[in-house]
């Protein structure tokens, strides 16, 4: 197995010593500056996967992230993009105004269901349930039933 070592200062492993007694840092933070130190202690990858729970890639990725960007690139969080927001602040907006509008001609007041429709016929997203609409007047203290036909 490859024993390919880091050489962390005395600064450095008093740092993350420091970091990582004070708790207050994330766990995959904590994950990576505890493999730098068995890294430091002549582990090996293997060993340090094993005892960290990672997969051996990951042990390796953060060591050459480590050699090339220094410790604090392992400090950070990159953004993650995760799921887009389908609907946005200003069109939840609109469909809590268009909720409070005077509802279609032959009803006293908007369904849910209706709220759905009329929303994807204006354009302010490609498709939405009522379950969805119910969520977001829900959210400004509006509310209206999927039963309620508004007749």
């Amino acid at each position: 197995m490859k024993k390919d070592h880091i050489q962390l200062s005395e600064e450095e492993k008093n740092h993350i010593k420091e970091l990582l007694s004070k708790g207050d840092i994330k766990s995959r933070v904590s994950l990576r500056l505890t493999s730098l130190l068995l890294l430091n202690e002549h582990k090996t990858y293997k060993e340090v996967a094993s005892i960290l729970q990672v997969r051996l890639a990951t042990v390796s990725d953060w060591k050459k992230k480590y050699k090339l960007e220094g410790l604090t690139s392992l400090l950070g969080e990159k953004p993650r993009s995760g799921r887009p927001l389908a609907i946005t602040g200003e069109n939840k907006a609109k469909i809590t105004a268009l909720a409070c509008s005077t509802p279609p001609e032959g009803y006293s007041k908007w369904t849910l269901r209706m709220l759905a429709d009329r929303v994807v016929e204006l354009g302010y997203v490609d498709e939405i349930s009522h379950t969805h609409v119910q969520e977001i007047l829900k959210k400004t203290n509006l509310s209206l039933t999927s039963k309620d036909n508004g007749v």
